[in-house]
């Protein structure tokens, strides 16, 4: 098997503001730029702000590229809206669960949100869906599983109060399954990696700020940080499936490519 890129924007809350649709433009410019261009992009969700049909309009367009871009929705966002604007659906709130395949990947988006809650679940309907995937997946081939919500415990004040629910029947079906070759998520403002089901759990980064963690958070200060540019992570892979991934800043003022004096 090639080797397979997928790369991952998470929480870029297209807000009708200049500032987080010009960072998106940026990391677009960035993949678009690569010697080998990822073969797919994920958005783990947080698209919008706040849901507008005018922020979605804004992310489309941010979106319209060579490269297929696969989004999936965050608590931000507002399903009946996410159909129509982005995958040109007729509105309903029904989750909205999609599969991809990339070469021998399977790509597998769940839909973690709840409508007009902060906090994730993966309703009866998804996991009815997934289970149909599954089945249906080639196999001794890989699958990466993909949901806004973190179904861990990330050290995350703020994200941990809101994470996902029941997170352990997600984590008997992973553990249960040797082709699942990791989980991937969004949500929490900050590049993290631990363990789930036994597999890789990579949480996304914002392109738009970072989240501070337990060590640095001290409410209500130091909260978000705005600072930073925008972050992405690289997926790669490789003919014996094995998963590299590398966590990647995208500087807003381009690459320079001679060590400063």
């Amino acid at each position: 098997m090639p080797m397979i890129l997928v790369a991952q924007v998470s929480d870029t809350h297209f807000d009708l503001g200049a500032r987080n649709a010009q960072r998106v433009q940026r990391v677009m410019e960035f993949f678009a730029g690569l010697r080998h261009k990822p073969d797919a992009i994920l958005v783990t969700g947080d698209i919008t702000d706040s849901g507008k049909a005018e922020q979605y309009a804004e992310a489309k367009l941010a979106f319209d590229t060579e490269i297929p871009v696969y989004a999936l929705p965050g608590n931000h966002d507002d399903r009946a809206g996410f159909r129509t604007a982005l995958l040109g659906e007729p509105a309903s709130d029904a989750p909205i669960n999609r599969s991809h395949r990339i070469g021998d990947l399977t790509l597998a988006l769940l839909d973690s949100s709840v409508p007009g809650e902060p906090g994730g679940r993966l309703a009866e309907e998804t996991y009815r869906w997934l289970s149909g995937v599954l089945d249906a997946a080639p196999p001794a081939k890989p699958i990466l599983l993909a949901l806004h919500h973190p179904p861990a415990h990330l050290y995350s004040p703020i994200v941990d109060g809101i994470s996902l629910a029941d997170p352990q029947r997600l984590a008997d079906l992973v553990a249960g399954d040797d082709r699942i070759v990791a989980v991937l998520t969004g949500h929490a403002h900050s590049a993290a990696t631990t363990t789930f089901g036994g597999r890789p759990l990579l949480v996304g980064p914002s392109t738009a700020s970072v989240l501070s963690g337990e060590w640095e958070l001290d409410l209500p200060d130091h909260v978000m940080d705005y600072a930073p540019d925008p972050t992405i992570s690289l997926h790669v892979i490789g003919d014996d499936h094995r998963l590299t991934t590398h966590f990647r800043t995208v500087p807003m003022g381009g690459r320079i490519g001679v060590q400063p004096a």
